[in-house]
Order: structure tokens, then sequence, then C-alpha cells
């Protein structure tokens, strides 16, 4: 990924960095992902490891396995690489990668943001985008356990 990203960089190209769980992959993520790849060029996604989401969320996540998730987010025509990266937040990987841009939900205050010091300190900006609501994994859980519990009741 970093010699892609190199790459992009010699010809000009703004490098997107976002990150998150992507675990259930529904119409909130499609709609965020789809404006962060606006944000620039070459839009390069971080997807936290089976093991990250489990220190994060809690032992019953994530639903679905790191190699399904990053495949699924690979398979979107304006994501251009994807990594998995192990550990609680990005920072090691941001400062790896060094991208032009970093976008979060707007649920996160720029100040929040791991990396956004990072990024605007080497010239980058943070871009924050507005969430879609009633889109989350967690409610997505929540009404497929309710729909399981109402049948068997």
């Amino acid at each position: 990924m970093k010699e892609a990203i190199e790459r992009v960089k010699r010809e000009g190209k703004r490098v997107v960095f976002t990150n998150g769980c992507f675990d259930i992959l529904h119409l909130g993520h499609i709609r965020y992902l789809h404006e962060a790849k606006n944000c620039g060029d070459y839009l390069v996604v971080g997807v936290n490891s089976d093991k990250s989401v489990k220190s994060i969320k809690g032992k019953n996540r994530p639903v679905i396995p790191e190699q399904a998730r990053a495949e699924l987010l690979a398979a979107l025509c304006f994501v251009d690489g994807v990594v998995i990266f192990d550990e609680e937040d990005p920072l090691t990987l941001i400062s790896y990668l060094q991208p032009h841009v970093l976008v979060k939900g707007a649920d996160w205050e720029e100040s929040e943001i791991i990396g956004a010091d990072l990024v605007t300190e080497q010239g980058g900006e943070v871009i924050r985008i507005p969430l879609i609501p009633h889109y989350s994994t967690s409610d997505i859980i929540r009404r497929i356990v309710d729909l399981d519990f109402q049948g068997m009741r």
C-alpha cells in the first residue's frame, strides 16, 4: 500500500485516509465512504482487525471477520486500497502512510480525531463528514436481536 500511495503522490494526486471497523457494511458506510472519496483522488480505508474490534466493541464483535470486511470494502468502486490494522487506533498507520486528507464522521470533534494533528502539521487537512441518521452496525444488530426474540415469543 505504501508503494501505491507513493506512486499516486508522484502523480500529483491527493491521498485520502479514513478508518473504522466496518462490521456489517450498510448504507451509512457506503455514503460515508463515497463522500470520503470525493475529498481527494485515492481513498485508502484502514480496517480494524478482529482483535482490535473486540478490544473496542466487546467480545461479541466483530460479526464479520476482518478478511471478509476488507474484501467487501475493496470491492467498492470508490475505494482504492484497504489496510487491516491491529491497534485500537490508526495513528501508526496514518504516520506511515502520510495521507493528504484525513476523513472521519462528524460525530468526532476534530480535537478527538486520531492523527489529525499529524496530518495538519504536514500541510494536509481533516474533513468531518455528517453521518446518516439511524444507520449504524449497533442499531442493525439490535434490530436483528429484537426480531429473533419476537419470533420466539
